[in-house]
């Protein structure tokens, strides 16, 4: 018998219940202020997604931290995760202003961290005497 993801987004558990491990939720509410990593500041450090797995990824071309879910993951646990950040590129936004600062992410040229998966290494093969 499978269960239908789509009840995550439709079940909710009283707070009063202890968890026993099979609801299908994840660890936070909606809450006044949107999380945003600024991408072009982004090392790819990794951390955030290490500590907040529901709420960021690493986004595979760039190889930057990017938010997937504004509910992913508790309060407490996202700022955890913007305090181990060590170039502060991860705010606290107005949901209002995240497609103004997608769409200025978007103009920008930001450049892929470190190997780029689409392009062809160009290693030097050893010289082999007869």
């Amino acid at each position: 018998m499978s269960k239908d993801p789509s009840a995550a987004f439709t079940t909710f558990l009283s707070e009063s219940e202890p968890p026993n491990g099979s609801e299908p939720r994840l660890g936070g509410l909606l809450r006044e202020k949107a999380v945003w990593v600024d991408e072009s500041v982004c090392i790819g450090c990794r951390y955030c997604a290490h500590v907040a797995t529901n709420t960021f990824v690493i986004e595979p071309f760039l190889g930057r931290s990017r938010v997937i879910r504004q509910d992913g993951d508790s309060t407490s646990l996202v700022q955890e995760a913007v305090d181990t950040c060590p170039v502060d590129c991860i705010h606290w936004v107005d949901f209002e202003d995240l497609d103004s600062l997608k769409k200025e992410l978007e103009s920008m040229n930001i450049q892929p961290l470190g190997f780029a998966p689409n392009k062809r290494s160009r290693r030097i093969k050893p010289h082999v005497h007869s």
